[in-house]
């Protein structure tokens, strides 16, 4: 059968998530002989990479990357670009997780029964040369359904690198059902190493609101975790705060 060089894109429906062709084969070969193996994975959806990033030595997703993605591929690949991309989606691991996503409204999702209920890669995550370090979250309120949040970031590695924090909200008790988590904001900072610096976010009525059995958009006062990480499910620091 015919397998096109295009996985993505109008009128390019596909019945399986699974890498095309001999893909998979190939990843096996190429791991077998003990190369140190970098997969470079070129798409437009999330696809089933459980096999290669159990293969892999390092997975980089580079999307449909443009005229110059070539040399921003390698750049990275070989350490002359500290990447700091995070996932705008979630990856699941098999076509049976979809529809599949971190904000599903509660009650969570429940494992299957041949099967986790776990994305491969959750919504947010990306790794970087650099690591970082979470400390100090403070929260309160300072207005009419506002509150101010404060952390700080080190970076404990010996490379510049770029971190991505992520604030993640939950609203404990609710007129509507809200999902376990929902993104309140993000911050990307560039930190030397050994460069620490406060990072601050100010959550008003588009973070904390819902929309309420009549059909309004409201701020309920009550307890809201306040959670701060990496990804939405790499969180670092959390605390609750009550809105008065």
């Amino acid at each position: 059968d015919e397998v096109r060089d295009m996985e993505c894109g109008e009128g390019f429906d596909r019945a399986t998530l699974a890498l095309l062709g001999e893909q998979e084969e190939l990843l096996r070969r190429i791991k077998a002989t003990g190369t140190p193996l970098i997969v470079v994975c070129i798409a437009g959806r999330p696809l089933d990479l459980s096999r290669a990033s159990e293969q892999a030595d390092a997975l980089l997703m580079a999307w449909y990357p443009g005229a110059r993605g070539g040399d921003a591929v390698a750049e990275t690949i070989l350490g002359r670009n500290n990447p700091a991309g995070r996932l705008p989606i979630t990856i699941p691991r098999a076509e049976g997780q979809i529809p599949v996503y971190y904000n599903k409204k509660r009650p969570a999702n429940h494992d299957y029964t041949d099967l986790t209920a776990a994305p491969l890669y959750p919504f947010g995550y990306g790794l970087s040369y650099s690591t970082f370090e979470y400390g100090g979250l403070e929260a309160r309120q300072s207005g009419d359904n506002v509150l101010e949040v404060s952390c700080r970031i080190r970076n404990t590695s010996d490379r510049e690198g770029d971190e991505v924090v992520q604030l993640y909200i939950s609203d404990m008790v609710a007129s509507t059902v809200r999902p376990p988590r929902q993104l309140g904001g993000f911050r990307r900072i560039r930190l030397a190493p050994g460069e620490q610096r406060q990072v601050s976010f100010t959550l008003g009525d588009e973070a904390l609101a819902l929309i309420d059995p009549q059909g309004r958009r409201v701020v309920e006062k009550g307890d809201f975790v306040i959670a701060v990480g990496s990804s939405s499910q790499d969180i670092r620091l959390q605390t609750t705060v009550t809105l008065e």
